[in-house]
């Protein structure tokens, strides 16, 4: 019986564990999507859009 325990106990740390890996995981994604959208507008204020003037 003390072996049904143990086994439940472990499928719930794994779970949690996984959950919370998941967790991290999407917000290192969105940590990076704001920095490259950070960096992406610093570079088009260094930047001026170039005008396509016909010539």
């Amino acid at each position: 019986m003390a072996g049904v325990w143990r086994d439940f106990i472990t499928a719930v740390i794994d779970a949690v564990r996984r959950r919370d890996e998941a967790a991290l995981s999407d917000e290192r994604r969105r940590a990076l999507d704001r920095l490259a959208d950070e960096k992406i507008r610093e570079e088009q204020r260094k930047r001026p859009p170039e005008s396509s003037s016909g010539g």
